[in-house]
């Protein structure tokens, strides 16, 4: 394949974007880059408290100290470089085809998709959650389920409006939602006993829960590399967005897990999705639940808006590449947004938003961790196929420690695996099997001329070949 600019930008999005008029679409800079990298992968400390009631104070302590040097820290080195070496809007579906072709590519497209849409739909779920606690009539029935799907839909309108104005609410709502996580920690200071921390818990290891814990909690980092043609100067401002995004989304789960295990000792099977809101109460009263309980309503909309947004571009990206049909690239004649996207994945996150909601984060999971073993094999093959191609940040390794850095988190992925249940075993198969199936339905229609596509993948294949440098055939042979 072609490691030159010229031969890269002949079928990718282009840096820069205009509306239907022509003019310059707004892009996104550095801080609101920040906070939607931060809302794709964490949007607070809401959700971690399962770590636990699964393992108790000390493990959940270890686990969200040491899991981002074992998984985060290398997916956004991985995402890092390969987001500015290809910037366009394909994001890890451009790597994966670059590595090893067309189907590899639509299979990392379709894995990492679909684990998006289920992860989206966690999002509606977890607001009506935290919002039963201030209104009852929410835990069930009809009013629950008209919530969500009111949810669902005046969120994914506000994503319609535009990428720039939900860069700037994901500034607002995550310097809101966190706020009262300060003060909490603060307060707590006092009443701390450190000893708690050291505590295992007083039930038997829930290790399925624990290990999903973890990994929804800090995963999809690599999401914002679909939003990478919307980034302005993505070859400078992603490595230093993604390099914040770590340090700030660390630091915003352990402060208050570390205040709060250490403040409140409680029965450690009361330690579910929302507890912190109870422990705001039993550390300064009702007005810090309420307020929690509204900063996770806030931290929900983020994560929602992020993720939906990540999906969406990311089948405009596979459209502009020839994986998907033309029509899924379409954008809004107002907002310059990909109408056709956010509409698609907003309607299958509503569908799935009525499963468990643990089985939607392990099933998100276990899809997202089939898609990370194709973009650790693309990252390692693309330093060595394409060692000469210009990488603006590249990770300061050689093969053999690249190598290392992703046998470890690999190894993590091992455990989502073997810990997941049967139903999840069955969706997730399920779904495997249909991105093989729509691979060939998508050939299919190319070859038919049913639908109009962008050029053709399996041509752009044999063109990049073509087109290689000689040195790089002489250096691959």
């Amino acid at each position: 394949m072609a490691t030159t600019e010229t031969s890269r930008d002949s079928h990718e999005l282009p840096v820069t974007s205009t509306d239907s008029s022509g003019s310059t679409a707004k892009k996104l800079t550095l801080v609101p880059l920040i906070f939607l990298i931060y809302f794709e992968v964490a949007g607070g400390p809401f959700g971690e408290e399962p770590a636990v009631q699964a393992a108790g104070p000390l493990l959940a302590i270890l686990g969200f100290l040491i899991f981002p040097f074992i998984w985060s820290v290398p997916e956004a080195l991985i995402t890092a470089e390969l987001s500015t070496a290809f910037p366009g809007n394909g994001g890890f579906v451009i790597w994966a085809h670059r590595a090893f072709g067309a189907f590899v590519g639509s299979m990392m497209g379709s894995l990492k998709y679909l684990s998006g849409v289920i992860n989206v739909a966690s999002f509606p779920v977890l607001c009506v959650t935290y919002l039963e606690k201030l209104f009852p009539v929410l835990e069930s029935g009809w009013p629950r389920k008209v919530c969500i799907f009111a949810t669902t839909v005046v969120l994914s309108f506000l994503n319609y409006t535009g990428l720039a104005i939900v860069g700037y609410a994901a500034v607002v709502l995550g310097l809101v939602s966190l706020s009262p996580f300060l003060v909490m920690s603060a307060i707590a200071i006092p009443k701390i006993q450190p000893h708690r921390w050291g505590s295992l818990g007083d039930k038997q290891k829930d290790w399925n829960l624990y290990f999903n814990t973890l990994f929804w909690n800090l995963n999809f980092w690599d999401n914002v590399s679909t939003l990478a043609g919307e980034v302005d100067n993505p070859q400078k401002t992603f490595p230093l967005a993604l390099l914040v995004a770590v340090i700030f989304t660390c630091l915003a789960y352990l402060i208050p897990l570390l205040a709060v295990t250490g403040a409140v000792s409680v029965d450690q099977s009361r330690w579910e999705t929302g507890f912190h809101a109870e422990a705001a109460e039993m550390i300064a009263g009702t007005w810090l639940k309420v307020w929690i309980e509204i900063g996770a309503v806030l931290s929900s909309i983020g994560l929602f808006e992020a993720q939906l947004s990540s999906s969406a571009y990311q089948l405009e990206g596979m459209a502009e590449l020839g994986f998907l049909p033309k029509f899924f690239g379409l954008r809004s004649k107002w907002f310059n947004t990909p109408w056709v996207g956010i509409l698609l994945s907003a309607l299958m996150s509503l569908g799935l938003s009525y499963m468990n909601f643990t089985d939607i984060i392990s099933s998100a999971n276990f899809l997202y961790t089939l898609g990370m073993y194709l973009e650790f094999a693309s990252f390692l093959w693309l330093r060595k196929k394409l060692p000469e191609l210009k990488r603006p940040y590249r990770v300061p390794l050689n093969i053999p420690g690249l190598v290392i850095m992703c046998l470890v988190p690999s190894a993590f992925l091992m455990l989502i695996i073997v810990f997941a249940t049967k139903i999840v075993y069955l969706i997730c198969g399920l779904m495997t099997v249909g991105s093989v199936g729509w691979y060939f339905l998508i050939n299919y229609f190319r070859d038919k001329k049913i639908f109009e596509f962008n050029q053709d993948v399996d041509f752009l294949d044999h063109v990049n070949e073509e087109q290689r440098p000689k040195h790089e055939e002489d250096h691959d042979s």
